[in-house]
């Protein structure tokens, strides 16, 4: 009997175990990646559909290792649920796996106990874990030498021109690089094109000597249980009404994903009032919240999970009878991920399209925000090449004059470039040569733009839809499924009741969101050479105040982006406007009625605030004192920025002196508010000015 032979009938009778079936065979192509690591000790790249059985590769090649003497399997895993799954999953087959990540720190000793004792088969990672400092430099050197098995799961991180690229997978050719020789590695994905394959086959192959021959085997990438679709609708309300009239005749339990998280927490709100049982899962859910959720969809106890992509890459539930899309991802690889979580073990499942007129827009802001910036990026390096130690990222922060989330994202990607390095105690400056990439980032910036017309192609498009999908995965056996809208005609109603209308219009129309008071005056502060440190005394506080909408509100968000448009001009503010504004007022239930209207002073929209302000002060009956002025040229009026930073552009910038400020509540207005420092400084002024309590008022919340 040959030594191949041998491994395939002991890789089945594994599998057997794994799946609890006497009759369970390998798809094409899992054994051969299966022999590859065990008996060939390769690099090896597995490219197949979503359900195709990418974890049974790994678990079997990770039992017959262990057999012979291996350590265990490090798998690199991207996210808080996929590790959930798979570790349930890898017990259910009698391997012993284990998790170091963000939510088990408590943990963590008992894991390395267990490493130590040789009673860990599967250790999963998440990418950033690699590069904390206590397991970067304590954990992890003593593991590289006995890792019998590197897993990358959802490879395609691992590259630029993926989907879903993350800096901190590029810290993987690094770990490559260090393991000893002869050491198997495997990445997997569903969702790579030909470039991608391209880009994470050179990472694998990364080597101190000559690079390692990597093998790719890819599969046909058609989902034939899938049943796509694309109903375009007029607008907000009409898609939000399609759901209430339609989504009790959608199969099974599924998810709605939505682009923003308020568009997550607004249309879930709506479909529970409407009798639907459903959940929001967003970014912002606790992780207890997340995992409650996730259970509760799984055993088919709500009709729907609300989500945001948080909920993505690797949610393992085979029965998953629909995924509706309110709003289009900016990519079709993207589209092909979130709609690959349907159908993985039925024989039919559901997914449709509701493209919105606000997609690209949303597309623009996520694709900028990501990207690293040349004058940003050397902000940092002066700072830290002039500190005397490392330094954190809330002390940085305060320096640099950049937010925390782009602030973490840039830091990770000098880090992974060699220009910077976290240690204990924060950030150092490493002293290597860095150059910004312009070309590199030109370039991803185009794909990135092209991505996004493919997407509005597959919208349009009359052929076959899942055929479009499999050649932007340049998928060569791409053909009709016979199946979609394209190929069978429209399988989805496409009329809406006008109950359905009226009630998604009317829950659209909802006005009012809470303008939270800063409490805190932020770190790094007195560094800028202002007076302040800790609490805000609460007799200069603002209270808790009210905006019309968020800009990325599905109802009144739409009219708001109109009206801030980077083209609109300075206009009185629009009737309806004003109307929904003294609805607001009305609603708002605050403790005592302010006495008088104050406005801020505005450099891009004077028009705009002084007509709200006077109206308000009309339809209210309240003197209309006027508004702030501004000293020393006033504030910048630019989002961005970290907190100290804003707060230092409009310290004692605004002058009351010239008011005659009653001592009872005064209400502020505004016509945006951001960082909420702005109106901070100000409702501190009229305290000072004698208010009693300022209630700020604004037409917008960003984000």
């Amino acid at each position: 009997m040959t030594a191949t032979t041998t491994t395939r009938d002991e890789a089945r009778e594994v599998l057997r175990a794994l799946v609890g079936r006497e009759d369970a065979d390998f798809h094409e192509g899992q054994f051969e990646a299966i022999e590859a690591l065990v008996d060939g000790r390769r690099r090896a790249l597995v490219v197949q559909r979503t359900g195709w059985g990418k974890s049974a590769v790994y678990f079997v090649a990770t039992l017959l290792l262990r057999r012979r003497g291996g350590g265990p399997t490090v798998l690199v895993s991207p996210l808080l649920a996929l590790m959930r799954d798979q570790i349930a999953a890898a017990r259910r087959a009698g391997v012993r796996a284990v998790a170091i990540n963000s939510t088990n720190a408590h943990e963590w000793r008992d894991v390395i106990a267990q490493l130590d004792a040789d009673e860990v088969d599967v250790l999963l990672v998440s990418p950033e874990r690699l590069n904390n400092p206590s397991f970067r430099d304590e954990q992890l050197p003593d593991l590289v030498p006995r890792i019998g098995l590197l897993v990358v799961d959802e490879a395609h991180c691992i590259s630029d021109w993926g989907h879903d690229f993350r800096p901190d997978y590029r810290r993987l050719r690094e770990l490559i690089a260090r393991m000893p020789d002869g050491v198997p590695v495997l990445a997997t994905t569903a969702t790579a094109n030909s470039r991608v394959v391209a880009d994470v086959a050179e990472q694998l192959g990364a080597s101190s000597d000559a690079p390692a021959d990597v093998l790719t085997i890819r599969g046909p990438l058609a989902r034939t249980s899938l049943r796509l679709g694309v109903l375009r609708l007029p607008n907000a309300p009409s898609r939000l009404a399609w759901l209430i009239n339609h989504l009790g005749d959608l199969p099974g339990s599924g998810i709605i994903y939505t682009l923003t998280v308020s568009a997550a927490t607004d249309t879930a709100r709506l479909l529970r009032e409407r009798g639907y049982d459903v959940r929001a899962y967003t970014g912002q859910t606790d992780t207890d919240e997340r995992e409650e959720s996730e259970g509760l969809l799984k055993e088919n106890r709500v009709k729907a999970l609300v989500a945001t992509s948080a909920l993505g890459m690797g949610f393992d539930k085979p029965d998953l009878g629909f995924v509706v899309h309110l709003g289009a991802p900016s990519s079709p690889v993207s589209y092909y991920q979130q709609v690959g979580r349907a159908g993985r073990a039925t024989a039919s499942a559901d997914v449709l399209l509701l493209p919105g007129a606000e997609d690209r827009d949303i597309w623009h802001y996520f694709a900028t925000a990501s990207m690293p910036d040349r004058e940003r990026a050397e902000r940092v390096l002066n700072a830290l090449s002039a500190s005397a130690g490392p330094m954190s990222t809330p002390a940085l922060e305060a320096v640099v004059d950049i937010r925390r989330t782009p602030l973490e994202l840039l830091l990770k990607v000098l880090d992974v470039d060699g220009a910077v390095a976290r240690v204990q105690g924060g950030w150092i400056a490493t002293g290597a040569p860095w150059d910004y990439d312009e070309e590199r980032y030109r370039r991803i910036a185009a794909e990135r733009v092209a991505e996004q017309r493919h997407m509005i192609e597959y919208e349009e498009t009359s052929s076959c839809r899942m055929e479009f999908l499999q050649r932007s995965l340049d998928d060569e056996t791409a053909a009709p499924c016979g199946r979609c809208d394209n190929c069978a005609g429209a399988w989805y109603p496409t009329g809406v009741a006008a109950e359905a209308t009226d009630a998604a219009t009317a829950a659209l129309d909802r006005v009012g969101v809470a303008i939270e008071p800063r409490r805190q005056w932020p770190t790094g502060a007195d560094r800028l050479g202002l007076p302040v440190k800790g609490r805000i005394p609460a007799d200069e506080q603002a209270q808790e105040g009210r905006a019309l909408a968020r800009l990325t509100d599905l109802g009144w968000g739409g009219t708001l982006r109109d009206l801030f448009a980077a083209d609109a001009p300075d206009a009185p503010v629009p009737p309806q406007v004003l109307t929904a504004c003294v609805r607001v007022l009305a609603e708002w239930g605050w403790a005592q009625r302010p006495v008088a209207v104050v406005a801020m002073p505005s450099r891009s929209r004077p028009q705009l605030v002084d007509s709200l302000a006077r109206g308000i002060s009309e339809i209210g009956r309240l003197p209309y004192l006027g508004r702030l002025e501004l000293v020393d040229g006033g504030p910048t009026g630019q989002p961005g920025g970290n907190s100290a930073f804003r707060l230092a552009g409009v310290w004692d910038r605004f002058d009351a002196s010239a008011l005659d400020v009653p001592a009872g509540p005064v209400l502020l207005v505004d016509d945006a508010v951001d960082s909420r420092w702005t109106l901070t400084v100000a409702a501190r002024t009229l305290h000072r000015a004698g208010a009693g309590a300022v209630l700020p008022f604004a037409l917008a919340l960003r984000g």
